[in-house]
């Protein structure tokens, strides 16, 4: 799939970008007047990381809100080897 978030399904949205010329009033100028308008598109902030999907650990695309709400269940790492003590 495209730029799409594997939980949310957040992908991108189009807008537009706006240039402006001139003093804003508050500042004592005659205000700001748009001089041009393109088309832009706003995409989601995606990570590519490991996730817990029920017995198995597998690769998603993610957005950063879906990480920091906690809807992604990461794997849990194993302890490093040591010897046992005798």
């Amino acid at each position: 799939m495209g730029m799409q978030c594997d939980i949310c399904g957040k992908k991108p949205v189009g807008g537009n970008q706006y240039t402006y010329r001139g003093k804003a009033k508050y500042l004592g100028g005659i205000g700001r007047k748009v001089t041009g308008i393109s088309k832009r598109r706003y995409k989601p902030n995606l990570q590519t990381l490991q996730c817990q999907d029920g017995g198995s650990v597998v690769t998603k695309r993610v957005c950063v809100k879906c990480i920091r709400t906690g809807l992604v269940q990461r794997p849990i790492k194993r302890k490093a080897f040591s010897m046992p003590n005798l």
